[in-house]
């Protein structure tokens, strides 16, 4: 099972501008063949079909655990392609609905994926940059436990190629920022399936990395994450449990070379995470809808009931 904290994996800045078509670019970290929606099916469904769970529990613990960091990666990068699509944060909603005969959307025609503002209302979706949906032919899961970590290390690298690529194209702090955290976050994954792959055949796979040969430090948005340790760091997701990744990610293995050196550590639990953004309310894109103000004094009722 999975337990849900009302936060963000990292902390966002907020968007300095309304940017659709830049939030179209992060959509491939996202639905993207090596995007995030990928690599979540991929351990997701491998860590529900395991063999000998009991026998090799190490490796069982190690892709389940990474599942549920994947699953906080969709809700990351999810948010960052809304508060790239809408903007700034705002302390009101705008406005109240206006006169939608003038065409108050007009510009949104043409932008790159005109459909995350018509059916989502500026939200992301399981798609890729150009609104190509994630399918299920993207999950690989054979019973296979070398066959499965192999083809886990491969994602990992092809996932650090598309980050390091849609980085390129953006300029806006907030999607630079969910670049760099998943760079640190990625690299980390992609050391510990080559970890795992070493203890089985004795292939020394982790001098294949960083697979491309960008150092992270030539990243700015990566420097916070490097110094704190994060790319040390493998996190259990779970206060009692998959405590069994410690026979592979720690027994004196250390940081890759060219990031800050030191021992690689298991840590109980999760990061500490950041807030989530609050979207503003837009009536005339009826989200929530076009007159809200009922709709608002009933939650405000509701959620003092839950007091």
């Amino acid at each position: 099972m999975f337990m849900r904290i009302d936060k963000l994996q990292a902390e966002l800045p907020a968007p300095k501008r309304p940017d659709p078509n830049a939030a179209a670019a992060l959509q491939e970290l996202l639905g993207g063949k090596y995007g995030e929606m990928s690599t979540l099916g991929n351990y997701m469904f491998q860590s529900f079909n395991f063999r000998s769970k009991d026998k090799l529990r190490p490796f069982y613990s190690l892709v389940a655990s990474i599942t549920a960091e994947e699953l906080g990666h969709v809700e990351l990068v999810s948010n960052g392609v809304s508060m790239l699509a809408n903007g700034p944060d705002h302390d009101a909603d705008v406005g109240p609905g206006g006169d939608i005969s003038g065409a108050p959307f007009e510009a949104m025609k043409d932008i790159r994926s005109f459909a995350s503002f018509a059916s989502a209302g500026g939200g992301a979706l399981p798609v890729n940059s150009n609104s190509m949906s994630w399918n299920a032919d993207m999950v690989t899961t054979t019973g296979n436990v070398i066959v499965d970590l192999l083809h886990n290390f491969h994602l990992e690298c092809g996932a650090r190629l598309h980050k390091l690529r849609v980085y390129e194209t953006l300029t806006d702090p907030t999607g630079r920022e969910v670049c760099g955290y998943l760079l640190v976050r990625g690299s980390v994954h992609a050391h510990a399936y080559a970890l795992a792959l070493k203890q089985i055949t004795g292939v020394e796979l982790e001098k294949f990395l960083p697979t491309p040969n960008i150092p992270l430090g030539n990243i700015p948005e990566c420097q916070k994450y490097l110094q704190e340790g994060s790319h040390r760091r493998l996190y259990t997701w779970s206060p009692n449990d998959y405590k069994e990744i410690a026979g592979i990610w720690g027994q004196g293995e250390q940081a890759l070379p060219g990031d800050p050196p030191g021992e690689l550590t298991v840590v109980d639990g999760m990061p500490e995470g950041g807030k989530i953004h609050q979207l503003s309310g837009i009536p005339s894109a009826f989200t929530p809808d076009y007159a809200p103000e009922e709709m608002m004094e009933i939650a405000q009722k509701l959620y003092r009931a839950s007091r």
